[in-house]
């Protein structure tokens, strides 16, 4: 930002109408959506606020043509109305945008995707925020085949009692039908998790968005129960 320019010139120098994607605006108008009343655009950007300084950058920010923001800590320094300001731009941008934020409300807010760091130099990307990451991360998939999954190695011997215990004829079954099951899970929290990964999920209603959360939670609740189930039948078999 130039200092000794005034705010309207920091937006817009030598014009009263910008181009915003695409549609063209009167700079009075757009500076009115990031709180600068008329009187104040002509002031100069030295006399402002932090919280003016911030917001003008912002503005500046949304006229330049892009269809990638990169934005690092973006919420420091924000008062609550810029913040506010921040979360509402961010949610109707509709290119990608690549942040890192220790507020993780602001995260669950804002995102769609979240990249966490799983140690080992494994990066794994989970649907949703903060809190989705949390839930899902709980939850280990195991790697099924069409063949017979190789049990895990067995613990040293000790006390063994002298008969092994067999499974019986309905846990047989149960054993068999589990992987089919499990692949069915799978399918599903995949599809959910296509729909929540599109640009326009988080444009719909709340309860809509609401309800397709929870039918993935309890898909995640029952393959994280379906995966245990099939690990203490497997080990009996």
């Amino acid at each position: 930002m130039q200092l000794d320019k005034t705010v309207r010139e920091n937006i817009s120098p030598g014009g009263d109408y910008i181009s915003i994607a695409g549609k063209s605006r009167h700079v009075i108008s757009y500076l009115k959506d990031f709180l600068f009343p008329p009187e104040r655009i002509n002031s100069p950007v030295k006399s402002l606020s932090g919280g003016e300084r911030n917001r003008l950058l912002l503005a500046r920010i949304f006229t330049r043509s892009a269809n990638m923001l990169v934005l690092d800590e973006p919420t420091n320094d924000l008062d609550v109305d810029t913040l506010e300001l921040l979360e509402d731009l961010l949610s109707d941008y509709e290119g990608t945008i690549l942040l890192v934020s220790h507020d993780r409300t602001f995260i669950d807010d804002v995102v769609t995707s979240t990249m966490a760091f799983e140690g080992d130099g494994k990066v794994e990307e989970y649907v949703g925020g903060y809190e989705d990451w949390e839930r899902q991360r709980s939850i280990k998939p195991v790697t099924l085949t069409k063949e017979k999954p190789v049990s895990s190695p067995k613990p040293a011997k000790r006390d063994q009692p002298t008969q092994k215990i067999k499974l019986s004829y309905n846990e047989k079954r149960e054993l068999e039908k589990l992987p089919g099951k499990i692949e069915q899970l799978e399918q599903q929290q995949k599809t959910i998790e296509h729909e929540i990964a599109s640009e326009t999920f988080y444009k719909q209603d709340k309860q809509t968005i609401t309800t397709t959360l929870t039918r993935l939670q309890k898909i995640n609740d029952e393959l994280g129960k379906a995966y245990s189930r099939w690990e203490e039948l497997d080990c009996l078999n």
